[in-house]
């Protein structure tokens, strides 16, 4: 069927079949009927119980078969048992959605994913698609559809506007009502997806992209399950200027155990989802609060190409509050510029070049508050202005909040916080259109994902012919060792460090000293911790006694490592050691990772990270972001490494992108130099 026949079944329905209904009003499988009625639903509604021929006031049937006429949406709410044969039942009568409510399937271990896996195999290749299992149930306020088994549509009344919800938590539906609802605002959509085992957070949010109803997509997922299909709606609904606005949990996801990498290790769950939400031009934010109060500071606006921000207050607590937590995110807070002191001394207003403008001494006045707040929302020194409002708020809210909603936002991004608890000044500024909030936490963590922002980043394929010699050195080896791998990575570009093997401690090598010996083996990842290392090695007769003793605690530590030999390397010389990273995640898929080598990388935690794979001109962002390489950005003086080169080298390692079969890989270290660039260690981990 198409987008807008599906978004017809699901959203504006004209024929309802309530599967498992009852007529008992203490059962949650008397809601949906009974809020339908109660939301001004006008459609009809069929209640289906082979007990019952009537369930308040509505004829009902035996079973669906029994139904005369079609049915647009079928909600089916029996035991988990019954549920096959009722959709099966669907499917026969050609009904376009089935909304499963049941529950005890692919959230119920192993038997329940075998039962999900009926399901689907029940509306394979039939015309039938499927919201669920374990559906809460949907909200569409423009044409009164309450068909959820939700408690809180029982005494709430949902006020209509421009923000859809669709969330992967069903037992979350109510509380981002009610917290919406609380903040004034309306919504258009909501809509829980259950376990996703057909359509999903990405295709329902999807046909939300095309709704004349709704304004801003609010996403709350616990994972993300179709990553390309997230990424295509996002992208539409940017072009559409819709913001998507997610909030994740799992930002302390654990579960890296398994990493082989230092990449694997670094690059977790919570990193990805970031990366992959930024470079698809979707805002995440941190706290609930934010995803109802950032629309507003959003809609109707493209990112910022900076993101300077300029502070005034009536309450200099109340503005530290937020500036901390801005400053916090590495947000830029501007003071005003002397021409703008200038401007307004002229006015009889003085203020001072301090990044905060307070104006607690001349109190809330219109006369003061506004012409200021006009002159920062004026100038060209910043991109956002940030109100915060004092105890005024709270008691003389006409007057406080007059001059913010008269003020001219034409050009700017305003953001109000109110330190008081002041709901009349928050509800006069939401029916004005004025990004307020009500904790200092949820206003910085909009700025933030303000600031964050970015327009979708081109999408690479993969560059499948130019990674052919690749292709062919990684043959059909399961296990590669790190000769293997840095072969691989000079057939993709990066420049590699002289090397040589020496099969026992006896071989001989023809290599400039000083050397590195290192184990050489694919069943060892962390050849130091082994023991497999010696750096700067003088002679041939140091090589070998190091050969010796490495093979020695090697054997010991690992009896059962296939042992390959010994890797013998140039000693290179650079300014700074990079990790170079790589890891196909399997939410989001294929990573790159740079950040500072050697072996504490993991540790110091400071990287960037882009889809895979990437451009020299994306690599030369990510170098940018780590605070670790600012000493080859010429830091302070310092001589400034090759940076081109090593956005080049990056680029080339991205093109990993084109092996479905790699799952991890590394160069840690790659050293930076004045000119150049060189690999020293490389790892790949097939999948």
């Amino acid at each position: 069927m198409s987008d807008q026949e599906l978004y017809n079944a699901i959203f504006d329905p004209r024929t309802i079949a309530l599967i498992g209904a009852s007529g008992d009003e203490s059962k949650n499988t008397s809601r949906p009927q009974r809020f339908l009625r109660r939301h001004g639903y006008a459609g009809r509604i069929v209640p289906v119980n082979p007990g019952r021929s009537e369930i308040f006031g509505e004829k009902a049937y035996p079973d669906v078969a029994a139904v005369p006429g079609a049915i647009d949406h079928a909600f089916i709410m029996v035991a988990t048992a019954a549920v096959p044969a009722a959709l099966q039942q669907c499917v026969a009568k050609s009904i376009p959605v089935v909304t499963v409510y049941s529950d005890g399937f692919a959230e119920a271990g192993a038997a329940g994913r075998a039962r999900q896996q009926q399901l689907n195999a029940i509306i394979r290749g039939s015309g039938t698609r499927l919201v669920g299992p374990n559906c809460i149930g949907l909200l569409s306020t423009h044409t009164h559809l309450a068909l959820s088994v939700n408690a809180v549509l029982e005494k709430l009344d949902i006020t209509p506007g421009g923000l859809a919800i669709v969330s992967q938590s069903g037992s979350m539906m109510g509380g981002l009502m009610s917290r919406g609802l609380g903040r004034g605002v309306g919504f258009s959509k909501l809509i829980s997806v259950g376990n996703e085992a057909d359509l999903g957070v990405a295709e329902l949010a999807g046909l939300l992209v095309d709704d004349p109803h709704t304004d801003a997509i609010l996403l709350f997922m616990e994972t993300i399950r179709d990553a390309p299909q997230l990424a295509r709606t996002a992208r539409r609904a940017y072009g559409a200027g819709k913001p998507v606005i997610v909030y994740k949990l799992g930002r302390s996801e654990a579960g890296q155990d398994l990493a082989a990498s230092h990449t694997g290790a670094m690059a977790g769950t919570a990193e990805a989802a970031d990366t992959f939400f930024k470079a698809h031009g979707m805002l995440r934010v941190d706290t609930l609060e934010t995803l109802f109060e950032l629309p507003a500071l959003v809609q109707g606006r493209r990112p910022a190409t900076r993101c300077r921000v300029a502070a005034m207050t009536t309450t200099g607590g109340g503005a530290a509050c937020v500036v901390d937590r801005i400053g916090t995110y590495g947000v830029d807070v501007v003071g005003p510029t002397d021409g703008l002191i200038a401007a307004l001394a002229r006015q009889k207003i003085t203020i001072n070049a301090s990044r905060v403008t307070d104006l607690t001494l001349a109190g809330a006045r219109k006369e003061i508050y506004g012409v200021v707040l006009n002159a920062l929302l004026a100038s060209d020194h910043c991109e956002l202005v940030l109100a915060v409002v004092g105890s005024s708020a709270q008691f003389q809210p006409q007057i406080a909040i007059e001059p913010i909603i008269e003020a001219d936002r034409r050009n700017k991004v305003l953001a109000v916080f109110l330190a008081p608890h002041a709901e009349t000044s928050l509800r006069l500024l939401a029916q004005a259109g004025v990004a307020a909030f009500r904790t200092p936490e949820s206003c910085a963590d909009a700025i933030r994902a303000w600031c964050e922002w970015t327009a979708p980043v081109p999408i690479l394929a993969p560059d499948v012919l130019g990674t052919a010699s690749a292709r062919a050195l990684l043959g059909g080896l399961e296990h590669l060792n790190e000769q293997q791998a840095c072969a691989v990575f000079a057939a993709l570009g990066v420049p590699q460090a002289q090397t040589a093997v020496m099969a026992d401690a006896d071989s001989k090598v023809d290599i400039e000293f000083p050397v590195a010996a290192k184990i050489l083996s694919s069943d060892i990842v962390h050849k130091t911790d082994a023991g497999g290392v010696v750096l700067n090695l003088g002679d041939a007769e140091a090589l070998k006694q190091a050969a010796l003793n490495i093979l020695a605690r090697v054997r010991e530590q690992h009896p059962q490592a296939r042992l390959d030999g010994i890797l013998v390397q140039h000693m290179e010389q650079g300014l700074a050691e990079v990790i170079v990273g790589y890891k196909r995640d399997p939410q989001i898929g294929p990573l790159v990772v740079i950040g500072v080598g050697g072996v504490l990388a993991q540790i110091y935690h400071d990287f960037a990270m882009r889809l895979a794979p990437v451009t020299p001109e994306i690599a030369l962002e990510m170098i940018a972001e780590v605070k670790g390489l600012a000493l080859i950005r010429g830091y302070r003086g310092s001589p400034p490494g090759d940076c081109a080169a090593l956005a080049k080298a990056v680029a080339a390692f991205s093109r990993l992108a084109a092996f479905a079969d790699v799952g991890e890989a590394e160069i840690n270290p790659l050293i930076v130099k004045q000119q150049g660039v060189v690999a020293i260690d490389g790892l790949i981990v097939r999948r």
